[in-house]
């Protein structure tokens, strides 16, 4: 990929994982429930997410989310259900405050959060469809595809882990003032309330 493709893919793919969605609430939220350190690893999550994404894209099960009815209305289906089952997940957390945890004890696993990360971005039909319509304006069909998408994986990846290690730091070290039970339930609450509103948004959204 010649750098002057390069510059605006990388562009577009910064101001992609900036953009508030599931990911950015995912992160968060594991940022306010167990640190920045811990909550970080929830990023490698999103980050194995959307190479996954790519790898549907790129081995032509996109185009069947694009055209299909059924597989589009399963895959939608199932991201709304899981980012409704994580809102309820956070609004029942416990509200001990951050600064006050054992950062070992009654947290999620580091295998659990990568998952969470990774079905919250994968199982996402609408970040499929916006790929079989951005990549193409970034690939060049007379050069080598496979070169091509190592790049394009490689820019998304590290562009989205550092993106949402950046909004899990923003959560833990910003929110993680809270320090009475009653901030943090008010906190767990607008969080879980942001993640059933994602899955409504998703339920809404229908192929262009």
């Amino acid at each position: 990929m010649e750098l002057a493709t390069w510059i605006p893919f990388f562009l577009a793919t910064v101001a992609i994982s900036l953009s508030p969605g599931p990911g950015a609430i995912a992160a968060m939220g594991a940022g306010l429930n167990h640190g920045y350190q811990r909550g970080q690893r929830i990023a490698f999550g999103l980050a194995l997410g959307v190479w996954t994404q790519l790898v549907v894209v790129g081995v032509g099960l996109g185009a069947l989310l694009a055209t299909s009815n059924t597989a589009f209305s399963v895959v939608k289906w199932l991201g709304v259900a899981y980012l409704v089952w994580l809102g309820i997940q956070q609004w029942r957390a416990p509200a001990a405050p951050l600064v006050a945890r054992d950062e070992g004890a009654g947290q999620m696993s580091t295998r659990a959060l990568i998952l969470r990360g990774w079905t919250v971005n994968a199982v996402n039909p609408k970040g499929t469809v916006f790929l079989i319509a951005v990549l193409p304006q970034f690939v060049d069909t007379a050069q080598p595809l496979l070169a091509q998408y190592l790049v394009i994986g490689a820019t998304f990846g590290v562009v989205e882990f550092c993106v949402m290690s950046g909004y899990a730091a923003l959560a833990s070290r910003v929110l993680g003032l809270l320090r009475t039970q009653r901030q943090m339930r008010t906190t767990n609450r607008v969080f879980g309330s942001l993640f059933v509103l994602a899955g409504a948004l998703l339920a809404t959204f229908k192929r262009v």
